[in-house]
């Protein structure tokens, strides 16, 4: 069964810090009993329509009807092998099963999963399936505190539990920031800023900064209060420190970075259309 305590606390790059409960054995179980049977099913199609020309086929020779098996024994390993891979891949780390089961595969930096990942790991996957249905894979769950079967250990992945989706920006209160609207896809209106900053200490800041900046903002109602709450007052310390800004006094640093993402937003459209460069 899964166990709700498993957290997976992850630092990206862009420093926007994500917690993920990762999955447990129950849940994985029941993606891979659903994807097996929908392997199953495509395999029973296709083994249907391999006896029905086989006859046809070794008409012609017998070299043919050998190299017919041969065929289909390839397409067979492809089939198992591509279905795990290809949708885990392309389909956002899932398969038909794991979204029925409402997991995921990711990297261990907390990225997506890419093709040579996904190829890895589902070809080690014929060593966990030894001796019997995933009994090697289920004992490395086991034996590792994230719950990686050996094709996880291979490739650097893990499996983790799908976030549920998030309530709406607007509560009972309102809207919980005053930027709120930037974020919300129905409210094209923008809410006027409470202060205005230092453009100089704004023109120290990069374009890197300011998508650092937004990450946080797009991302912050995913995080825990507390960590969203250090997460903040981390990225506001960095501002302050390359750009010489001061937060005004009775504003928290998450009102601060909103003002700055603007701010420096807005002035970044001025200088384009006037046709001066913003560094």
């Amino acid at each position: 069964m899964d166990r709700n305590g498993d957290q997976l606390s992850i630092d990206t790059p862009e420093l926007v810090a994500i917690e993920m409960p990762l999955a447990g054995i129950g849940s994985r179980f029941v993606a891979v009993l659903i994807d097996t049977l929908i392997w199953l099913l495509a395999m029973a199609v296709l083994s249907v329509l391999f006896w029905l020309v086989r006859p046809g086929i070794g008409a012609f020779s017998r070299l043919s009807a050998q190299w017919a098996v041969a065929i289909y024994l390839l397409v067979f390993f492809l089939l198992n092998w591509g279905y795990f891979t290809l949708f885990e891949a392309f389909w956002g780390g899932r398969t038909p099963g794991k979204r029925i089961a409402g997991i995921r595969v990711i990297q261990r930096s907390g990225r997506a999963i890419g093709l040579l990942e996904s190829m890895a790991r589902n070809f080690i996957r014929y060593i966990d399936q030894i001796p019997f249905f995933y009994a090697v894979g289920m004992i490395a769950m086991f034996a590792t505190k994230q719950h990686q079967r050996l094709g996880d250990l291979a490739a650097g992945t893990l499996v983790v539990r799908d976030r549920a989706e998030e309530a709406p920006l607007e509560s009972e209160m309102g809207l919980r920031t005053f930027t709120a609207p930037l974020f919300h896809a129905e409210s094209p209106q923008e809410a006027p800023l409470p202060f205005l900053l230092d453009a100089a200490g704004l023109a120290r800041l990069s374009a890197g900064d300011l998508e650092v900046l937004e990450s946080f903002l797009a991302r912050r109602l995913d995080l825990p209060p507390e960590a969203r709450e250090k997460l903040a007052q981390r990225i506001a310390e960095a501002v302050r420190a390359k750009s010489g800004l001061e937060t005004p006094a009775d504003t928290d640093e998450e009102t601060f970075l909103e003002v700055v993402a603007r701010q420096y937003r807005d002035t970044a459209g001025l200088q384009e259309r006037s046709g001066q460069r913003w560094i």
